[in-house]
């Protein structure tokens, strides 16, 4: 688990890193650890640190008391301020070398580098030998109990995940159940994903994000979609590509023939002398689009010829090879 790894380590990120340089990295780390797409046995450990790790660094508020009291900054009580807490270390580290001299000192608080096994340096405090009000009394004059000075609410920061679809999911859209990992474990969101979404696209779930302090709102939640690979259908912008198979008498005499769509069969007309490679389009059979002009969708022809042609086939080939004057090498 992270909660004794450095976070800034953990996204391989220096302590003065931006807002922006944290989600980057973040985003990075799970393209390449995340479980659906990285099978090793250890990534879905890693893709769980990064996530807590970006949970905590992505809020401003958690990544002050982060960055103020280590990695017990969950057990510090929510009233203390950083800044307090800084001097009130110094002052207790003052107080502890003159209390070595004279043989005093209270047990289970430590302070600075002394800290005990993975405090990393920063301070520790045991509840259960110590009063936490005796000691802030004492450190903040009484006056900083009551919660963060100047701090005031602060909304919750804006969280992202990815959402893979294949191509035939992003062009029909619907409801869809999904469930992401998170610093507080698993959560299930019913997602409403629009007809047409396309890779890269965010799809926006209000109030779904990190939560805010001291009654402010929650950020949201953006999955930002990935189309899979997808063995029947390419898409390029709003266009969609897909192969269409015919036999050497379709594409010489012209026909119609069915073609799968993503939304179900349609046909296509064939013209006499069609050659592989060419493009037949079925306009407005594209991805929709929204915002503007939906997609067209293009049948590119593969011309096959029989594997193991049989007798009959044979003799009719080689009589068109007798009489036809096509040279297939000369023709554009």
């Amino acid at each position: 688990m992270a909660d004794r790894r450095d976070f800034y380590e953990v996204l391989g990120v220096p302590r003065t890193a931006s807002a922006e340089e944290i989600q980057r990295a973040y985003r990075q780390l799970a393209r390449t650890y995340h479980p659906d797409v990285n099978k090793d046995p250890g990534a879905e450990d890693t893709f769980k640190d990064a996530s807590e790790a970006y949970d905590v660094l992505s809020d401003p508020e958690t990544r002050r008391k982060y960055d103020a009291f280590g990695p017990d900054f969950r057990q510090v009580p929510d009233g203390v301020d950083p800044e307090d807490w800084a001097r009130a270390r110094a002052g207790s580290a003052a107080g502890a070398r003159g209390a070595a001299g004279r043989g005093g000192g209270r047990g289970g608080f430590r302070t600075g580098g002394g800290g005990g096994a993975g405090s990393g340096g920063y301070a520790t405090f045991g509840t259960d030998d110590i009063d936490l009000d005796d000691i802030f009394g004492s450190f903040f004059g009484g006056g900083q109990r009551g919660g963060r000075r100047g701090w005031g609410p602060i909304q919750g920061a804006d969280q992202e995940a990815e959402l893979t679809l294949t191509v035939t999911e992003a062009f029909r859209g619907g409801k869809r159940t999904i469930t992401l990992d998170g610093p507080g474990g698993a959560r299930r969101y019913e997602v409403n994903i629009p007809p047409g979404v396309v890779d890269g696209q965010r799809i926006r779930l209000a109030g779904q994000g990190g939560q805010g302090s001291d009654g402010a709102a929650a950020g949201d939640l953006y999955l930002v979609v990935r189309l899979a690979p997808d063995k029947k259908f390419r898409l390029e912008g709003r266009n969609l590509f897909t192969e269409l198979k015919l036999a050497p008498w379709e594409a010489a005499l012209g026909t119609t023939v069915p073609v799968d769509t993503p939304d179900g069969e349609a046909k296509v007309t064939v013209p006499p002398g069609t050659s592989s490679g060419k493009r037949l389009r079925l306009r407005g059979r594209g991805m929709p689009n929204p915002g503007g002009r939906r997609g067209d969708l293009y049948a590119e022809v593969r011309i096959m010829v029989p594997p193991k042609p049989t007798d009959e086939e044979r003799r009719l080939f080689s009589e068109l090879a007798r009489v036809t004057t096509f040279d297939a090498r000369k023709a554009r």
